[in-house]
């Protein structure tokens, strides 16, 4: 198997990298989408609104988490969740300069 060379990238590379590649689910998209029309949300509300399994919202949940764009808090047996919008804020940084300082000069 193979090995990948995430050493020979710069760090912000390496983290744009993989914030692409947490973000690379539509399931993610659409629950980022709605935890951001919330004040906050319990992830009951996600398996009702997105229409997947309890089980599978958690792992996306937890990949979303992974990267810091949510924080949770628990509240009895639920987990509420909001985006953690510092990390937000931190990441819309880092792609409004990727995508500003790539030329378009190709045909």
């Amino acid at each position: 198997m193979g090995i990948t060379k995430t050493q020979i990238f710069d760090q912000q590379q390496n983290e744009l990298a993989h914030f692409f590649k947490i973000l690379g689910h539509p399931a993610r998209i659409a629950i980022l989408q709605y935890i951001s029309k919330q004040n906050a949300c319990i992830c009951n509300d996600l398996v009702e609104e997105i229409g997947l399994a309890q089980a599978t919202i958690s792992q996306h949940l937890k990949e979303l988490k992974s990267i810091g764009l949510l924080k949770g808090e628990i509240e009895g047996k639920s987990i509420c969740y909001c985006i953690d919008i510092d990390r937000w804020n931190e990441i819309q940084e880092n792609l409004n300069t990727f995508f500003n300082t790539t030329k378009t000069n190709c045909c």
